[in-house]
């Protein structure tokens, strides 16, 4: 598998500070959306009463139509329908273009109506405007170098948070089903959880295990909700790590770029959502895949339409 490295990431706009400041008053729960921080901060979100499923995770199947049905009376879950055309949307919401059937969204934002909708979340580093949220009421849930400072991840500004113990990753699943409860309230079919590899960027103090726990553990959450949910990135994931988690497809930003669509696709069959931000790695991605897997050419910024740089184009 291909070796953990930064990726592009865009920028959007912040989140209205009264609006977060409000929620954060109300008592909830917050962090940040991005292995790109094109996201806005999250809004905080009311605390979740189940903190860690004690029930394991489905299987992930390659087949091309795999269907989970939950346990215990949950609500079954499916993947996005494969190949079909896809829009990421997470800089901001818009009318989809003609003939979108699935797209991607902030959890802040509403789902888009008639299609089958992701629910965007970062569930492993914090917005750097939220950083003053989690060192006063979560500072314990920040991961702190031996000298005691808070491991941030430099190129983007934002801080690490802590999966190194099966307690922290509870409380933090706790705080994340919070938005899961949100995506799936509103309408949402699925999740994406952001930075998934946030310990390639921990120097040593967090783990792929910890990471692959943790992960499990929201994936039960949402599976628990009737979201299906979806690896972001990561192509170093072996298969039967993937399974182990519960993925139900990906979301693979650049992989015919960097040459790591294959990775995906035998995990996941063609249920993968791939997202170039070069024309060359979109002509590419066409090329090899455009007649099995949803790809879409997008700007840099995820800008919205009427922007000087807004890119869209689909296979």
């Amino acid at each position: 598998m291909a070796s953990s490295r930064n990726r592009k990431r865009v920028v959007v706009g912040l989140a209205v500070v009264a609006v977060v400041a409000a929620t954060f008053a109300a008592g909830f729960g917050t962090a940040d959306a991005g292995t790109r921080p094109w996201v806005k901060p999250e809004h905080p979100s009311p605390s979740a009463t189940k903190s860690r499923s004690k029930s394991p995770s489905p299987s992930v199947s390659p087949s091309a139509t795999p269907v989970k049905s939950a346990t215990a009376g949950a609500a079954a879950w499916a993947p996005p329908p494969a190949n079909a055309p896809f829009d990421y949307q997470i800089g901001g919401p818009y009318t989809p273009p003609a003939g979108v059937k699935v797209v991607s969204r902030d959890h802040d934002a509403s789902p888009a109506a008639g299609i089958y909708n992701i629910c965007y979340v970062n569930a492993f580093q914090a917005q750097t405007e939220a950083a003053s949220w989690w060192q006063t009421n979560h500072p314990d849930l920040l991961l702190h170098d031996k000298n005691g400072n808070v491991v941030v991840d430099k190129d983007w500004n934002e801080m690490l948070l802590d999966i190194s113990t099966a307690a922290k990753r509870s409380a933090l699943t706790t705080i994340v089903g919070g938005w899961l409860n949100g995506c799936a309230s509103k309408g949402f079919k699925a999740v994406e959880p952001d930075n998934l590899d946030s310990w390639t960027r921990s120097g040593g103090l967090l783990t792929e295990a910890q990471a692959v726990a943790y992960a499990t553990s929201l994936s039960a959450y949402a599976h628990g909700k009737g979201l299906a949910i979806g690896q972001k990135n990561t192509a170093e994931l072996s298969t039967a790590q993937s399974r182990q988690i519960g993925f139900d497809f990906a979301v693979a930003e650049e992989c015919a770029d960097f040459d790591e669509c294959q990775a995906y696709t035998a995990t996941y069959g063609n249920h993968v959502i791939v997202i170039e931000y070069s024309q060359s790695g979109f002509t590419k991605a066409c090329k090899g895949y455009g007649s099995s897997l949803s790809i879409v050419l997008r700007d840099v910024d995820v800008a919205v339409p009427g922007s000087g740089s807004y890119v869209f184009k689909t296979c």
